[in-house]
């Protein structure tokens, strides 16, 4: 079998809402870049690409966040957590959820299942550190495996957010266990947007801003008629800049003119899918 069983959420976790968005952020920083070639520790100028999110964007998209009042799911890798520690920090004093996005970034299905036992405990030792208990997990590229998969409940993780087969919650059974799935895609996505480094495995594309804008409101305004959840998945070192930022606020003041859209965090949702 190459899906795990699944069955509907145990909770209503639509509650009076016709949708709900959950406002999502990979904190990868340099993480990807060093995945995806060490001798990238050497180029300045990459590095500096990358760092743009923990030193620049974070801090703008906290102000976004507490503007409107929203509570939003940092996904974290461990290298990241041990690179940028004050900044990990920050998100969690402004009271946002802090969660799992492997160890080094690398994608799970080039490693074996001792060293994809062996990232995950790393990543919950990095943020450990921190003083973070995590609920949630996120796969790097989005690049699920059975082995990780089947590795979280053991780690007190509630739910993941990797997989793309509904756009609805759903519980994973998994020996005796189960956790939610809370459904990505790429379509909501601003890595498909905006990535651009001259190596094809990193990105090569850089998108109108207004377009991305315009393109999530508006799978957002039809998931309101097929009552689907929205996790909206950003990357601050490409929604931080100024414009990309400005796609993000047009994207939450829409919802909030919808007074069928509900806001929330990963880990809340979860608990209701539970």
């Amino acid at each position: 079998m190459i899906y795990p069983p699944s069955s509907a959420p145990a909770g209503d976790w639509l509650g009076d809402a016709a949708a709900v968005a959950l406002l999502t952020f990979d904190l990868d920083a340099e993480a990807p870049v060093l995945a995806a070639g060490e001798h990238y520790a050497a180029d300045l100028s990459a590095m500096s690409h990358q760092a743009y999110g923990p030193r620049v964007g974070v801090p703008r998209i906290l102000d976004l966040l507490g503007a409107y009042g929203l509570k939003a799911t940092f996904f974290v890798p461990g290298v990241t957590a041990e690179r940028w520690p004050r900044t990990v920090e920050r998100v969690l004093a402004a009271g946002h959820e802090v969660a799992l996005h492997g160890y080094s970034h690398r994608p799970l299905p080039d490693m074996s299942r001792d060293e994809q036992a062996r990232d995950l405990e790393r990543c919950l030792g990095a943020l450990a550190d921190l003083g973070v208990e995590p609920e949630g997990y996120r796969a790097p590229y989005w690049r699920l495996t059975r082995e990780t998969l089947y590795l979280l409940p053991t780690c007190g993780i509630l739910y993941d957010s990797s997989l793309m087969d509904d756009d609805r919650p759903y519980r994973l059974h998994l020996g005796g266990e189960q956790i939610a799935e809370l459904p990505v895609h790429w379509s909501l996505d601003d890595w498909e947007q905006y990535a651009f480094l001259p190596e094809p495995d990193i990105g090569e594309r850089i998108e109108n801003p207004r377009d991305v804008a315009r393109l999530w409101t508006e799978e957002l305004d039809a998931m309101r008629k097929t009552n689907s959840l929205c996790v909206l998945t950003c990357h601050p070192f490409l929604s931080g800049r100024p414009s990309r930022l400005r796609a993000i606020e047009d994207f939450v003041q829409f919802a909030g003119e919808c007074t069928d859209v509900r806001f929330s965090t990963a880990s809340e949702l979860a608990k209701l899918v539970l």
